[in-house]
């Protein structure tokens, strides 16, 4: 199974994807600001832009599997590998402060928010539940060049007016 997230949508507070599953679009995922971290960078050029709890993970290709997670005390997803992080998990919220690198699921989305959040969830777990009795499941995040290019030309502009 290919999970694909298509960041669209920057904010100094939060990323919204187009999320498709197998190519089929199924709704977004609300993540925080993309600071333009790729997995391909090294451990330290990913700290030094890296801001703890409030930065999305780089963009890039990561294995998925469902584990145990303490904090939620449920079987989640979980994301492998991803480089400057751990624990990255899919779990239901709304807003960025839900998230600590982690990905939401939506329906829909709003101003830094997505919407029917558990809906998603549950219906995209299920998906990859039954993926992952036959198959790999992976998730490849990428970027729309043009939003986020526009994104961080404004972010001067925006840290001038704070």
């Amino acid at each position: 199974m290919e999970i694909t997230a298509l960041r669209k949508r920057f904010t100094v507070d939060s990323t919204i994807s187009d999320v498709l599953i197998d190519g089929q679009f199924v709704g977004h995922f609300l993540e925080d600001q993309d600071r333009g971290l790729e997995q391909t960078m090294n451990l330290a050029q990913i700290t030094a832009r890296k801001v703890k709890g409030r930065t999305a993970i780089p963009a890039g290709r990561y294995e998925v599997a469902i584990s145990y997670s303490n904090r939620f005390r449920k079987l989640l997803p979980l994301l492998l590998a991803v480089p400057g992080y751990e624990g990255i998990r899919i779990h239901p919220g709304n807003v960025a402060a839900d998230t600590e690198g982690c990905l939401l699921p939506g329906l829909f989305f709003g101003a830094n928010k997505v919407l029917d959040s558990r809906a998603a969830f549950t219906a995209w777990f299920l998906r990859i539940q039954a993926a992952l009795r036959t198959e790999k499941v992976y998730l490849t995040i990428a970027r729309d060049p043009t939003a986020f290019q526009a994104f961080t030309s404004a972010l001067p502009k925006l840290n001038q007016a704070a």
